[in-house]
């Protein structure tokens, strides 16, 4: 539900802004959502403000990503963005760029501005297909604030000695599922998720779940893995050894709701070894676990630390954990 609150500094993440009068906002788990549209001649204007995200980028990687994901990715692009030069405020490098787009039966313009320092990245992109919003535009450009950059904080230090407590704790990677398509420039969200996550225990067990509720899948998925891990230095060897997988049917096509099993079947159990760091920003008092490949700088997990310890996920009916 969107607010229609104005005139206050408000601030979401590291960023800080003014909403313009009579502009609406709402938020996702991605991000926040500021807009304001005309139904008499369907003109329209909206800002989205991201939430900052890891990243080892420059920030002409970043701002070049960015565009192609939040941009090119929803709406047609009329050429390559003309960039202005780097700037640095409050140890953030930030670059800006704009183009005209197409979407639909609207034309527009659309500028990104992303900001890169502290082994994190943020943009805000902004999108009209009217002139008549140019100086709300321009207020909320005067208006924006970055929190001055955190450095980023990663541990284990790399040596060999044992740290189980450093990982121990519930850490999620829940995403909302989208349509694959955009109104006004931004990305439809579907009622779908797919959510997965660790718990990793203080006596050295872990269990590790993940569930996808995705609209155009026939059934539910659902995969269970227990077992043990240990932690030396920056590498977590985990040892599943139990697991299962499965399917089952969607009830009443409702996201909440289990129907009847469908299919179930034993994992695959394979030891894995992963290199690893915790992320911990200061800002935002929030502390992310990044999994590598231990062959390659891949990363292969970004987890998010639950500081209430609660899972949003739930187990099918009648299911009994291994």
């Amino acid at each position: 539900m969107g607010t229609s609150l104005y005139g206050q500094k408000k601030t979401y993440d590291v960023v800080s802004f003014t909403l313009p009068k009579e502009w609406n906002q709402s938020q996702n788990e991605g991000g926040i959502q500021l807009s304001t549209s005309d139904k008499n001649d369907g003109t329209y204007a909206l800002v989205v403000i991201t939430k900052a995200t890891l990243s080892n980028e420059s920030v002409l990687e970043s701002f070049d990503n960015e565009w192609e994901k939040l941009l090119e990715g929803t709406v047609k692009i009329d050429g390559k963005p003309i960039k202005k030069p780097k700037t640095n405020k409050n140890g953030w490098d930030i670059i800006s760029g704009s183009a005209n787009y197409t979407d639909g039966n609207n034309k527009g313009l659309a500028t990104l501005l992303t900001a890169a320092g502290g082994g994190q990245k943020v943009s805000v992109v902004l999108m009209t297909n009217s002139k008549k919003y140019q100086d709300d535009l321009i207020s909320f450009l005067n208006s924006l604030e970055i929190k001055k950059v955190d450095n980023v904080i990663t541990k284990p230090n790399t040596n060999v000695n044992t740290n189980q407590n450093s990982i121990v704790g519930l850490w999620t990677d829940y995403i909302l599922e989208t349509s694959g398509v955009s109104f006004n420039g931004n990305p439809q969200y579907t009622s779908g998720y797919l959510r997965k996550e660790y718990t990793f225990y203080k006596d050295g067990t872990y269990i590790f779940r993940n569930k996808q509720w995705l609209t155009k899948a026939k059934n539910i998925s659902f995969v269970y893995e227990s077992g043990t891990y240990s932690v030396m230095g920056n590498k977590i060897i985990i040892t599943p050894k139990k697991g299962e997988e499965g399917w089952w049917s969607k009830k009443s096509n409702n996201t909440k709701l289990w129907g009847s099993v469908v299919s179930i079947s034993k994992s695959k159990l394979e030891p894995k070894t992963y290199f690893f760091e915790i992320k911990y920003f200061s800002g935002s008092n929030s502390s992310s676990l990044i999994l590598k490949s231990n062959k390659t700088d891949e990363v292969l997990g970004n987890y998010k630390y639950r500081e209430d310890n609660t899972s949003i996920i739930d187990n099918p009916p009648g299911f009994k954990k291994t």
